[in-house]
């Protein structure tokens, strides 16, 4: 079976991660959650020990939901006797996106009287409704016209752990914290005799969860004891108390050595953390002191990790000046220390004066968040650590100030690979892309790419002002020189060209929307992944559900994954170079989409759409300007050639189909007499996203449908 997790934004990774862990068969990340390929003992093992979940999902049916009436006859249809007493209680929440269904408390209601509607026809009692403690607590969700109803398993939001019995004005959710101690990596710390320290610790949260991963403590057991999670009659009670008595063996919090501690400026804050600890059990393991930051010490000899929550939101009135005491007093007690602190935003990780070697975009509630991983706290100074020039500093400004114009953006979007500089100074002439790896730990990238300086411009300078551009891209992204692949150009016979590249072999993943694809910063003027089309991918997953997909000139098939992953029924991936489908061929299996259904052709890719008698709903068709091979000894010329091309694909359309035809030759024009065999619209504006607004000639798209 397929069963959903769902958890806070910015989580998803871990909680893949985290389930395979659990034995998941295999675990995909979604938006706010992870979709899982498992058996209900899974699903129950998700529920006693996930210390990130949100809620564990487990699909009674999956529908057509056009509209109300649809979805009352669905809910109608199922056998509800099998899963409710008549005379039992029910609570439902439901999350809508549909044309026809657009309140959640409208589809919501109409679930709960298709529930209580059968069972009183069928028995003559109807359930009640009780939103906090249900027999049975449903979930529904309705997407793109389709409905999925579940039971909750856990009967409710699994961040409860049942220890907390007092809190600050703004305690942080449990499973929050235990993401903030996973990127801290404090399991391994532990298990090296590390000790932990919160120099500002509220209730106790992150000290009090540090040490129920440390005592290996199933959530699950602290929120429930030995009482199942829900009344569902579907549940398998003893497989249950199975997984209850294997996980209360596993309890080691009688043994834990002293090595948690907790500060806080304020005295009913240390109460709380201290009543909170003696809730869970550990009152003889965990030390909470009253002392103000400017008195932090080390608490314990060797080393630790540093957690965090300063205040940020407006209730607590958070200022710089507050975070800049908290890094100067953490250089001061424990410079050798591990910490991972989470910032209300940007600026402020950028005013505690740390040097993160990760950062991490979360989400506390409706809040954006940033979280900060810095190894050590205080780095010792490097060779290249000199205070920028001005010309460098006016870079890193121009940078910062892109950073954080984009930022809302990207969270929004859950973008992660992106261009953040276009040459915005002229006379630093260079384009620089920032990829954030898809692994644990998270790495920052940078692919910089010189632009040809006017002649002009004396060599000396150009490369000075290079160095100067790389040195404030350093600084800015805090990454080491290893992590910035740098493209350079050569000035020689025939005018400059790029000059030769680093043969590394390393790949690295990276994360768009759904797909899981490899780029390679340093071997290739190209990386594998387009930024540009980013738009372009995502809607070709949108629009290829149930159909058939073709990608001419298909590169490392990254629109391939995207439609795949969208519910193509088959896609197939032409292009000449064996090296490139090899790509393609790693990416598609990357996320668990190869196959017999998704083809892979080396061919030319005019010969071979002229030969196919294939038959597409959706062609996407992005060729090379120019381009020629000794294998085929044949050139291509986009504007030459594109009416030849663009008649053989549409001659494989079927009806109702779509060609996308984009290509980034700057003085293409379309064949005019194209218009009078198809409809054509230009859509290149819309297909333009926020990071490549300076650039909005890099491509041109056009629709394409028969007449």
């Amino acid at each position: 079976m397929r069963f959903f997790a769902s958890c806070a934004r910015g989580l998803e990774y871990l909680l893949a991660d985290e389930l395979v862990a659990l034995g998941a068969g295999r675990a995909t990340a979604a938006v706010a959650g992870v979709n899982v390929d498992g058996d209900i003992a899974c699903a129950y093992r998700a529920v006693l020990w996930s210390r990130l979940a949100s809620r564990v999902q487990w699909p009674l049916a999956d529908f057509e939901c056009p509209d109300a009436d649809a979805l009352y006859r669905a809910v109608a249809a199922i056998d509800w006797p099998q899963h409710l007493a008549a005379d039992g209680t029910l609570a439902v929440d439901a999350h809508v996106s549909s044309q026809t269904l657009r309140h959640g408390g409208f589809a919501a209601q109409r679930v709960k009287d298709a529930v209580v509607d059968t069972l009183r026809t069928a028995e003559g009692v109807r359930p009640s409704v009780d939103t906090d403690d249900p027999d049975l607590r449903l979930h529904l969700l309705v997407r793109r016209g389709r409905g999925v109803l579940s039971v909750d398993l856990g009967g409710g939001s699994l961040h409860r752990r049942g220890w907390r019995r007092a809190q600050g004005a703004a305690p942080l959710k449990e499973t929050l914290a235990c993401a903030v101690l996973a990127r801290g990596d404090w399991p391994a710390l532990y298990q090296a005799g590390g000790a932990l320290l919160d120099p500002m610790c509220g209730s106790g949260t992150l000290p009090i969860e540090a040490a129920l991963i440390a005592a290996d403590v199933a959530p699950g057991l602290l929120r429930h004891g030995d009482a199942p999670p829900t009344r569902w009659r579907g549940f398998d009670a003893p497989l249950w108390s199975r997984l209850c008595e294997d996980a209360r063996s596993r309890d080691r919090r009688a043994e834990l050595p002293p090595r948690f501690h907790g500060f806080d400026n304020d005295p009913d804050a240390i109460a709380a953390a201290t009543t909170n600890a003696a809730a869970a059990g550990l009152g003889h393991a965990l030390r909470f002191e009253h002392a103000a930051i400017d008195r932090l010490r080390a608490p314990a000899p060797g080393r630790g990790l540093v957690v965090c929550n300063p205040p940020y939101d407006e209730r607590l009135a958070a200022v710089p000046a507050l975070y800049r005491a908290l890094g100067d007093a953490l250089r001061t007690a424990v410079p050798a220390w591990r910490a991972a602190i989470l910032c209300g935003s940007e600026a402020l990780a950028f005013a505690t004066g740390l040097r993160a070697n990760r950062r991490y975009a979360l989400y506390n509630g409706p809040l954006p968040v940033v979280l900060i991983v810095c190894d050590p706290v205080d780095p010792p100074a490097r060779a290249d650590d000199r205070p920028l020039g001005e010309g460098a500093q006016m870079v890193a400004n121009r940078l910062r100030k892109n950073e954080r114009h984009l930022a809302s953006w990207r969270r929004r979007e859950g973008v992660s690979c992106y261009r953040v500089y276009d040459a915005d100074l002229p006379e630093y002439a260079a384009a620089i892309d920032v990829y954030t790896e898809d692994a644990a730990p998270e790495r920052r990238f940078l692919h910089v790419q010189e632009y040809r300086a006017p002649r002009e411009i004396p060599e000396a300078d150009a490369q000075r002002r290079l160095r100067e551009l790389l040195a404030a891209a350093r600084e800015v992204f805090e990454v080491p020189r290893e992590q910035v692949a740098v493209k350079t150009r050569e000035r020689g016979k025939g005018g400059a060209r790029y000059g030769r590249f680093e043969r590394r072999g390393e790949f690295i993943h990276v994360r768009e929307g759904r797909a899981r694809l490899r780029v390679n910063l340093f071997e290739h003027l190209d990386t594998g992944l387009f930024l540009d089309h980013r738009p372009t991918r995502l809607r070709i997953g949108e629009l290829a559900r149930g159909g058939r997909f073709l990608n001419l000139f298909g590169y490392t098939g990254a629109a391939s994954v995207h439609a795949a992953l969208g519910g193509a029924a088959r896609t197939a991936t032409v292009d000449l170079s064996r090296t490139y489908l090899e790509w393609a061929a790693a990416n598609l299996a990357d996320n668990g989409v190869a196959g017999a259904a998704h083809t892979l052709v080396q061919a030319d890719a005019l010969a071979w759409v002229e030969a196919d008698r294939g038959s597409y709903d959706l062609v996407f068709c992005d060729p090379p300007t120019y381009s020629s091979s000794a294998r085929t000894r044949a050139d291509f010329d986009v504007q030459a050639q594109h009416a030849r091309l663009l008649r053989a694909a549409m001659a494989r359309i079927a009806p109702g189909g779509l060609l996308l035809f984009s290509n980034n030759y700057r003085r293409f024009r379309l064949d005019p007499e194209l218009a009078d065999e198809f409809q054509l619209l230009e859509t290149t504006a819309g297909s333009i996203p926020p990071d490549f607004v300076r650039s909005p000639r890099i491509h041109r798209l056009w629709e394409i449908r028969s007449r």
